[in-house]
């Protein structure tokens, strides 16, 4: 019976009439049965069926018409059971009666029409293939009218319009056979795309085209919120209302009649696959209560009373919820340096920018998350950022890493500065500060995990003018003069400030009273109580939150046409079908880690009944990028370093992680290589290539490799002592021979060293990054590094006094006297 079917082909696309008679015969069989079919496909780890899966299945006997058999063949193919292993599963159980149904009619359908929706205007593809004794015949029909001249296997209707939504089958006659597809539901999306992007539907790929938006109410309105995705197979749909569940909002329309003062909130819905999952933006839902004031008579009222109540001259109205501030948009820019080249890596960057990233996002903020950034492309970073702020904008810059104070400014170190660094080789803080200020913004918040110890080999002193205004909060993760922690753990854990902040981060309150329960619970804290103590600087003055809702301004704006680049700059590239001349077929898929960071993913859809292995594998990358040939084509996430996305990427596939996007120069071009083996040929392995080009993916399209542009953030960050301002002050050859030559030439930027792929793990307790000068714990750790500060040009520094406070060694019992167990001096 093997022989006469195809055991690559997913179960779920099993006839229906097979499965009616399968389900039947499974149902009703008690010792040879759906329960100890589950069971023995439970012991095999690949689909992941577990007990309480098992009495999912067995809830169905509740429902009328309801069969566990199909609930558990459902999730068997949704965790890719092919017809092969059920016909083993079967021939283990010993039901030949189950076996008899698998068995090929005269008439099969071997391709089933799936659901999809897709964009008014875009092409409706459906197709069902059948194979039979005699030649087939097809006919299509919606609901239950026949579609006009549909004979041909494949329906195709171009462009589709609202009125071709509905449901799809197709009858396939063969002889005295006939046999009907199952149901597909085409759902059509009328969708401005006047922005200029583009959806395709593409197999498996998921993509959010319609988000819900703002609305303000007043008690007894009727809510109707909706949302849209394309995609095959069609999109589910789950409401939420502040991060909690909505029962029976299962539709793409939400519609809450004569909607309750405490209906208001934060509404988003979740919109899922089989495969794979994404969120909406948050659209925020303000539900006003309004109190009538009859007045029978006169009353003295001010100016401002007369202002502050609305209406007629007999009747007023006082709206009793205090006013709602609101943003014209929101943007957040978070940068994470972790492997330096010269100075001591860290660890907590990478899980507190992934984090935050993702808690923001809930917030409905713009989110570019970055790692590992040289100077140039942080320069350029901050540059894209500031094009994003206008009047009326939330902008949210994130830090971390290694970083000093000097005289009251802030500055961010590079991966690549040298050692020691100068202000001439970071960015400062307050510089960019000032030039947000020019753009009239709503809100300006820097979070900055850095430590802030003073940097003894920079003793300039800015001078940066600020304007006064009543919108600045700075929070930083320690005090002056005092270092930030990373917790010492064997895996991945975030520092001491981010740990405590995600927690609060979604309170609506104003971000100052956040910030303050934060160091509050920090305080809390017995491993950096006396050590480090979140420092808040606010002027102010509303009652602001990063909650607030969004009110866009006029589209016509130019930054209208910037916010529209910037999103079409974080865009993955559509998933691919690949087809081979073998007869293979490979899924090639795409997820975004972080903004620099894409990962590549590869499936066996489809491989030929004599191929014995089969192998899709992904090489020769541009050397621009960071990746790593040991690590890549791995079988689970975790062994190519992916940590963060390994939840929710696909089972069974092979997979790579691409980092350092931001250093792509060309478009990204790239080899597929399929290898099998054939029981035929004696297992000798056979090659087929396909080179792919899926553009500038992500944050690529943006260039920030690019030499740093003369009205950018440059001439603001560096200050008056640097080479742009003042040459007499700049840092001399004999200090750092490679800016000194810059001044003259381009950078050569090739001669910086590959990013590390993945963190080192650390047994014993680790610092925080950065700071500059003396430390009480230098001594502990300092012969380690004496090296670093005797370079080959000569550049030396008194042992006694280093530019980085440096690794504890690892021997954790010499520290044990000064260090608590879970922490390890490490400065941002």
């Amino acid at each position: 019976m093997s022989e006469s079917l195809d055991r690559s082909a997913k179960i779920n696309i099993l006839t229906e009439a097979v499965v009616r008679r399968l389900c039947e015969t499974l149902d009703k069989s008690t010792d040879k049965g759906w329960r100890k079919l589950g069971e023995i496909v439970a012991n095999d780890r690949r689909f992941k069926v577990s007990s309480d899966d098992l009495e999912m299945c067995s809830l169905k006997v509740l429902q009328l018409e309801g069969s566990p058999s199909r609930m558990l063949l459902r999730l068997m193919g949704e965790r890719g059971c092919t017809t092969g292993h059920l016909i083993d599963y079967l021939q283990t159980l010993g039901n030949c009666d189950a076996l008899q149904c698998l068995k090929p009619s005269a008439l099969q359908i071997v391709v089933q029409p799936q659901s999809v929706a897709l964009l008014s205007g875009h092409k409706l593809h459906l197709s069902c293939h059948a194979v039979g004794k005699f030649p087939v015949q097809y006919q299509w029909f919606k609901t239950k009218e026949e579609v006009p001249n549909s004979f041909s296997p494949d329906l195709v209707i171009n462009p589709v319009h609202l009125k071709d939504a509905g449901f799809y089958i197709c009858r396939v006659n063969c002889g005295e056979s006939c046999e009907f597809s199952q149901w597909a539901q085409v759902d059509v999306l009328n969708v401005d795309t006047s922005c200029g992007l583009s959806y395709h539907t593409v197999e498996g790929q998921l993509k959010v085209v319609l988000h819900p938006e703002f609305q303000r109410l007043n008690i007894g309105d009727n809510l109707q919120l909706q949302c849209g995705a394309v995609g095959r197979p069609i999109p589910r749909y789950q409401w939420y209302r502040n991060g909690v569940l909505i029962p029976k909002a299962t539709k793409r329309k939400l519609v809450i009649p004569h909607v309750m003062q405490d209906q208001h909130g934060r509404y988003r819905c979740e919109i899922s696959s089989s495969t794979e999952r994404m969120w909406t933006n948050e659209a925020d839902v303000v539900i006003d209560a309004r109190i009538s004031i009859q007045i029978s008579g006169a009353m003295e009222c001010t100016e401002d009373d007369v202002y502050a109540i609305g209406g007629g001259p007999n009747d007023f109205f006082l709206n009793s919820v205090p006013e709602q501030l609101y943003a014209t948009d929101k943007v957040a820019l978070l940068i994470g340096n972790l492997s330096y080249q010269n100075h001591p890596q860290l660890k907590a960057p990478m899980v507190d920018v992934y984090d935050l990233s993702n808690l923001l996002q809930q917030l409905n903020f713009q989110v570019v998350s970055l790692l590992d950034l040289t100077e140039s492309e942080m320069r350029n970073a901050v540059d894209e950022f500031l094009l994003l702020l206008h009047k009326g904008v939330y902008g949210l810059l994130y830090y971390a890493g290694h970083g000093y104070e000097n005289y009251g400014n802030s500055f961010m170190v590079p991966v690549d500065a040298p050692n020691p660094y100068h202000s001439a080789n970071c960015l400062c803080v307050q510089s960019i500060l000032k030039l947000m200020q020019e753009k009239e913004t709503g809100l300006n918040v820097f979070l900055l995990d850095m430590c802030r110890k003073r940097n003894i080999h920079d003793d300039s002193t800015p001078n940066i003018i600020l304007r006064v205004t009543a919108n600045i909060v700075f929070g930083y993760a320690t005090c002056q003069d005092a270092e930030a922690f990373e917790l010492s753990s064997s895996g991945f854990t975030n520092g001491v400030f981010v740990k405590f902040l995600k927690k609060r981060l979604l309170d609506d309150e104003k971000i100052t009273v956040v910030l303050d329960r934060v160091a509050e619970d920090m305080g809390q804290f017995d491993a950096t109580r006396g050590k480090q103590a979140l420092e808040i600087r606010s002027s102010l003055s509303e009652r602001r939150a990063l909650s607030d809702p969004i009110l866009p301004g006029d589209s016509a704006d130019p930054a209208h046409t910037q916010r529209r680049q910037w999103a079409k700059a974080h865009q993955l590239p559509e998933s691919m079908c690949l087809s081979f001349d073998c007869g293979a077929q490979i899924k090639l898929g795409f997820a975004a880690e972080f903004s620099n960071v894409l990962v590549i993913y590869t499936h066996i859809i489809k491989k030929p009944e004599d191929m014995s292995f089969c192998q899709a594998q992904v090489t020769d990358f541009s050397h621009d990028l960071d990746v790593d040939p040991k690590e890549m084509n791995r079988e689970t996430p975790e062994e190519t370093g992916i940590y963060f996305l390994s939840s929710s990427l696909p089972q069974h596939c092979l997979y790579t992680r691409v980092s350092a996007l931001q250093k792509l120069r060309e478009e990204l071009v790239f080899t597929v290589c399929l290898q099998g083996t054939f029981t035929s040929m004696a297992d000798d392995p056979v090659h087929w290539m396909k080179h792919i080009n899926i553009g500038k993916p992500l944050i690529a399209r943006l260039d920030l490799h690019r030499d740093i542009r003369r009205n950018s953030c440059m001439q603001t960050c560096l200050m008056p002592h640097s080479p742009c301002h003042s040459p007499c002050h700049s840092p001399g050859p004999e200090h750092c021979p490679y800016l000194h030559q810059g001044l003259h030439q381009p950078q050569d930027y090739s001669r910086l060293l590959p990013q590390q792929q993945y963190l080192d793990v650390y047994e014993h307790v680790q610092g925080a990054t950065g700071g500059c000068g003396d430390s009480y714990y230098d001594n502990l750790s300092q012969p380690r590094y004496e090296h670093a500060y005797n370079s080959p040009g000569g550049l030396s520094s008194s042992p006694s006094r280093v530019s980085i406070p440096i690794e504890a060694p690892e021997d954790i019992n010499e520290l044990q006297t000064v260090f608590i167990n879970s922490l390890q001096l490490q400065q941002q």
